[in-house]
């Protein structure tokens, strides 16, 4: 597998989770000015989208979204627990927090990245607070979003949330967020993934 990647978006979830897995795979960085991939290739060829992330699989087929990506390998190695049995309620109940980081979330953190008039950008960080008390809430109770094991929702989370930082979005009214987000940073694989993008040093 190959997973098409650009430093400080949302591919560093997918990241997380390969390596998770323990599965042996490749990366590719891909600049999204010049949509060019770091071996010169059109990346435009291999995702029409223009986004990252991006996986290759072993087939040669090409699987978009990270919602998908991350069920997708989750689902190679189930004994990883990373994503619970498909057709369970608690996948349901994953799949139901990975939609809520997407749209409420992720797509939040997006309209502060681009050009947009102040009134936007003031509506888009009054829902990010309302969304992020919902996590809070939830994180007071469990030590990760989904329950209480590691899912590839964490992974997902974790990229979103840590966007706060750069972006001088201040966290500090939610201290479980804050607690769990420590928690995640420590993992090895995720300072891993982070180092590996260039996102930390070593």
């Amino acid at each position: 597998m190959k997973l098409f990647y650009a430093t400080g978006t949302c591919s560093l979830s997918p990241h997380i989770v390969l390596l998770e897995t323990g599965l042996p795979f490749d990366v590719e960085k891909v600049d999204l000015a010049t949509g060019k991939t770091a071996s010169g290739a059109d990346y435009l060829s291999i995702n029409p989208k223009g986004y990252v992330p991006t996986l290759q699989l072993d087939s040669g087929e090409y699987l978009t979204e990270g919602p998908a990506i991350v069920q997708y390998v989750a689902d190679l190695v189930p004994q990883k627990r990373l994503a619970p049995p498909a057709g369970s309620m608690e996948r349901y109940r994953l799949i139901e927090w990975l939609n809520f980081i997407s749209t409420e979330l992720h797509k939040a953190f997006g309209t502060l990245f681009h050009q947009a008039p102040q009134e936007t950008k003031q509506a888009a960080r009054e829902t990010l607070a309302k969304r992020i008390a919902i996590v809070d809430k939830q994180l007071r109770t469990h030590e990760h979003l989904a329950g209480n094991q590691f899912s590839v929702a964490d992974a997902y989370l974790f990229t979103v949330l840590s966007w706060a930082r750069p972006l001088k979005f201040d966290l500090s009214g939610w201290p479980a967020v804050q607690a769990y987000l420590q928690r995640v940073a420590a993992r090895s694989t995720v300072h891993a993934a982070m180092v590996a993008e260039g996102l930390i040093k070593a």
